[in-house]
């Protein structure tokens, strides 16, 4: 959250609204197809859709920062992508209440999700309009001091938004686009990065841990499936946020290559669903898919420009320098 801010998630206006509505009606859609076609049953169907619809902001930022992408210009639209979806799964997390066991009956269910749309757009004012009374909070000259300060925020936001039935994460999120609006941005960034590819880290390590290696094998052929239809939707939407935004064919393949990772997001829908006591076969479903696609972001990634070349050029308008 702390690496995007309000202000450039306005600035992309209607084509960032197009481009991310684009892909998650593609990739949402494409899930709740495959759920079908799988079989496993209704309610797993959409924590499935979920699952391929929504990638990893982690994975997504680690890619741009470490192949120098930050000022391309397509990556401005690449973080609002992901940034939309990440507020799209906190509305998402709320409708399916009551698939997860979060909520009893429909009163429940849209009290649930009226108060996680109310919290989000509450924050969102604040990050608009009240960086400046939260900055002075957050304001400390001692490095020591900040940190406590900026993770003590972080997590009061995450118990807010627990309590209120959203997802904790979404909630730290938020607390981070908070502070992407306030002075002491850039020296919360330079001290959070170590913080977050250590939790990260001991994060999937957790899953891992909770996945026997043996259940994947009679996931493997849906996983599969999943994987192949993810990349090849991924390819589709990207050519059309290119169109939308009027970029070139290197420009869409950096898009498709690098917003195709999936990651924790994915995981923490598995680990509700699992709580929630449904087919025991998601959990190693998403491991298969989200490592194969995390493993075959980067690498794809890396070798963007030459797969662009794959990619018919008259769909595109000449590539800014």
């Amino acid at each position: 959250g702390v690496e995007f801010s309000v202000e450039r998630l306005t600035e992309g206006g209607r084509r960032l609204l197009a481009s991310a509505g684009l892909y998650l009606g593609l990739n949402v859609g494409a899930g709740l197809v495959l759920g079908w076609a799988i079989g496993w049953g209704g309610r797993e169907t959409l924590v499935i859709a979920g699952i391929t619809g929504i990638s990893s902001s982690a994975i997504v930022t680690k890619i741009l920062v470490e192949l120098r992408r930050l000022r391309h210009v397509e990556t401005q639209l690449i973080l609002g992508i992901i940034v939309l979806e990440d507020l799209f799964l906190a509305i998402y997390l709320a409708a399916l209440a009551p698939v997860l066991g979060q909520a009893d009956g429909v009163g429940e269910s849209v009290l649930l999700f009226v108060r996680a749309l109310g919290f989000l757009l509450l924050l969102a004012v604040v990050a608009r309009y009240g960086s400046g009374v939260v900055g002075a909070v957050v304001r400390a000259d001692d490095d020591e001091l900040l940190v406590v300060l900026f993770v003590g925020f972080a997590l009061l936001m995450a118990g807010a938004a627990d309590v209120l039935g959203v997802s904790d994460a979404i909630g730290a999120f938020m607390a981070g686009l908070v502070l992407a609006g306030t002075a002491a941005r850039h020296r919360i960034e330079r001290m959070v990065l170590p913080l977050r590819d250590a939790f990260g880290a001991l994060f999937f390590f957790g899953f891992g841990l909770s996945i026997d290696p043996g259940d994947m094998r009679s996931v493997i052929g849906p996983a599969s499936l999943a994987v192949v239809t993810s990349l090849a939707l991924a390819v589709l939407a990207a050519v059309g946020a290119a169109r939308i935004n009027q970029l070139g064919r290197v420009a869409a393949a950096n898009i498709a290559c690098s917003v195709v990772a999936r990651g924790e997001f994915a995981l923490i829908l598995v680990s509700l669903a699992a709580g929630a006591g449904l087919d025991g076969r998601l959990a190693p479903f998403a491991a298969v898919y989200v490592l194969t696609l995390a493993i075959a972001s980067p690498i794809l990634s890396t070798h963007a420009t030459t797969l662009s070349r794959l990619l018919p050029a008259r769909l595109f308008v000449p590539a800014a320098p």
